[in-house]
Parts: C-alpha cells; structure tokens; sequence
C-alpha cells in the first residue's frame, strides 16, 4: 500500500464539494455535481440526512457513502466518528474491513488469468489443487463421490459444495480440521479438503470458502502469493492505495473500529489499538474476507467492472468476461440464494457478484440487473447498469451484518436519479 491516498482524497473531497467536474492527479478519479451526472444535488442531501440520523440514533459510528454516476464520482461523505471512545470523527479516506467485499476483487484476480489462458473455468479444482481431487460429499446416508468433480466456476458462483460450518456434520468437521492454525493458505486449503462437502458440487447455492480456494487457485495459475498478484495486477495499477490485507503501522491512525448494537447502546468488539489481528500480514490470506480499504479505493475497482473491465486507458478483463460476472450464472435448481432463514428472493449470482433477476418484496427498491454484494460488518456495495452504471458504495463498522444502510439510502439515490 502506498502513501497518497489522504490527499487524493481530500482533493476528491474538495472537487465534489465545489460541485465542479475535475479529474484528480492520481488513480483517474472524475468528480462532477450531480447535476452534471444527471443527478439533484437536493435530494442527494438527503442521504447526509439519513446518515446522520443512524449515528444520532446509535445505529453505526460513522460511515462512508460514495457515489457515482456515468464514471463521474458525484457524492463522496462521511458521517459520525471511527471510534467513539477515541473521538475520532469518520473520514473519506478511513480504512476499514471489507470482509467479503474482497471476495469480488479475488474474483476478478482470477477471471484476468482466465482471459490470459492460465486458469479455465470448466476445469476442476484438483487440476490446480490436487488435494481436492479426493474430497467426498457428506448425505444422511454417509459419505459419496461426488457426481461431478467441483469447477473453478463453482468457487465463484458458490456451487462448489463447500460452506462455512455450523452444527451439522460438516461443520462438525471443519472444526476438527482447525482451519484457524492454518499456517498459509495451502494448508487453509489441505485442511479444508480433508472435510466432507455439504452438497453435490454445481446442485445448491450456499455461501462459502469457496473463494478462499480460489485464491489459492490464484496463486498456483499464476505462481504468485495472492497478495503479490493482487498488487501488481489489479491495485497498484487501479491506484487501489490503501487496500491490502493489513494495515501498515502508518496508516493505523485511520483504520475503523467495529463495534455491535447492545443493549445500551454502541459496543466495540474490536479496537485496531487493541487487536493486532490488522497489523500485519496474515500466514493465511483470505480471498473471502481479508482485505481492507477506504470507499475511493474500492470505488475504482467498480469503475472498471462498469465499464466492461477497462479503466483510466487501461484494460484488466475482456467485456465478455466482466458479462459473467455481472449476469446470473446459476443453475436453475440453484435458485433462490439464501442466507439461513433469509431468502433473496428474486437474486441470483454471477462470477463473484450477486444479481438481481426480478422484482419482489426482498429489497424492494432494487432494480433488476443491479449486481452487488456487501462485507461482515455492514458494509454494502451495488452497481445499476440500467441507470446510468449508478454505483454505490457504503462503508460502516457493525456487527453482526445487517441491510440497515443499503436499504435506507437505495430509493433515495435511485430518486435523485432525474428521468
């Protein structure tokens, strides 16, 4: 991670207050009024509105909102403070813990080396680890083969079988594995293959490690660590600053702290002075949940998925490519996706994004093609090509994940939109 982050973003801040169109030094960034992307300046006030209205109500700390319209970055805020005890007030360039939010980026990582020959899609996993090539499906009547080997397509869509345990027999197992003493990602992954899958590979849709394979994946097609390969590729180049899977010791003034609704009020459950999880680099690097970084950074990374997978005069995957990632690639008895007793209706999954296939109750503020996903602590993110390539991106702390944010600002930015 590199040192220029706090002024790009202050001047971003700065062109996006001044209401003026401009192009920052670094990254490629372009400020613009709403206005001049189609937008109302007053009714997007309503977001600082809404925002202000959760941290007065203890909802969250602080928070991030970026928005962008027609590549043009039209609203960029932060509200309440980073940490409460310290009075930190929130910034726009606050790092914080993307937990799944990194799983789309580790996505992409893999699709550049599918364009480039290195990894094919249809190809099963043991080809790339072969550690898998003997992993066995756990049914009520015992273990069997799986009826078809799990494919790199499987780790993006979440088909492959994996899951992330509970109290089932699986989970059971993977709790035997000691996944969390893995020593690096290769033996995260030997671990992993040593547990039965929950389903036959390609017939469920169920959240998983599954990408945290597929940067093992990553690493193998490309003969890199994953944190290697993801700086010189897909970072360093989309000036992805203040990303990575730690937080160097003179950034840690601006790292978040996290913290969960209690009884009385905001609780912090994990303190970046106190925990030292952050501090330094991981023995294992997590392509499901291990990054960090700020709204301008990650904002870069949905410009060039919105613009077909070029950005700044410089191109990291073909339009075709990006297609699959932002359309529904499940199979039809995946449907619908859903998180334990919460069903997305009217959602399904591309390569590492989900995307809204219909209109119903869930989320009923969605537009259909609206693809997205969001992080552990609340973080949320989601693109609308229909709508002028809208993308949005908010950045708050609280655990556990809730939709509280999204679903509050969605149909006043879709609003702002002028028809």
């Amino acid at each position: 991670m590199r040192h220029t982050s706090r002024c790009v973003a202050t001047l971003l801040m700065l062109s996006v207050a001044l209401s003026g169109g401009c192009s920052t030094a670094s990254g490629g960034l372009t400020c613009a009024s709403p206005e001049m992307a189609g937008m109302s300046s007053a009714k997007l006030a309503q977001v600082g509105t809404l925002m202000n209205r959760q941290v007065a109500d203890a909802k969250l700390a602080g928070g991030v909102v970026a928005i962008a319209r027609d590549g043009k970055v039209v609203y960029l805020k932060a509200f309440g403070q980073s940490d409460i005890a310290a009075g930190k007030p929130m910034q726009i360039d606050t790092i914080v813990r993307l937990y799944s939010m990194t799983k789309a980026t580790v996505t992409a990582a893999a699709l550049m080396l599918v364009d480039e020959g290195k990894i094919d899609l249809d190809a099963p996993v043991s080809t790339y680890i072969p550690a898998l090539a003997g992993v066995q499906v756990w049914t009520k009547d015992g273990l069997v083969a799986p009826k078809r080997p799990i494919l790199v397509r499987d780790l993006m869509r979440h088909t492959a079988g994996f899951e992330y345990g509970g109290n089932d027999p699986v989970g059971q197992a993977m709790k035997a594995a000691k996944l969390d003493e893995a020593t690096d990602l290769d033996d995260f992954v030997t671990r992993l293959a040593s547990c039965p899958l929950a389903y036959q590979p390609g017939e469920r849709w169920i959240y998983s490690y599954a990408v945290d394979v597929l940067g093992l994946v990553v690493q193998k097609a490309s003969g890199e660590e994953l944190d290697v390969f993801l700086h010189e590729r897909l970072f360093d180049p989309l000036g992805m600053v203040d990303t990575g899977f730690y937080v160097p010791a003179d950034k840690l003034d601006r790292f978040a702290a996290c913290y969960t609704r209690g009884k009385d009020g905001l609780e912090p459950i994990d303190k970046p002075d106190i925990n030292e999880k952050y501090h330094s680099k991981p023995p294992v690097l997590s392509g499901g949940g291990g990054l960090v970084g700020t709204a301008s950074d990650y904002m870069r990374f949905l410009l060039m998925i919105a613009n077909g997978g070029a950005w700044n005069g410089r191109r990291y995957l073909k339009p075709e490519t990006v297609a699959l990632m932002t359309h529904d690639q499940l199979p039809p008895d995946a449907f619908p996706i859903s998180f334990g007793k919460q069903i997305r209706y009217g959602t399904g999954f591309g390569l590492g994004f989900n995307v809204r296939t219909a209109d119903t109750e869930w989320d009923p503020a969605a537009h259909v093609g609206e693809y997205g996903w969001g992080g552990a602590a609340s973080t949320h993110y989601w693109v609308s090509p229909r709508d002028g390539n809208l993308i949005v991106v908010t950045l708050e702390q609280i655990r556990p994940y809730n939709f509280d944010t999204e679903w509050l600002l969605k149909p006043v930015i879709y609003d702002a939109i002028k028809r």
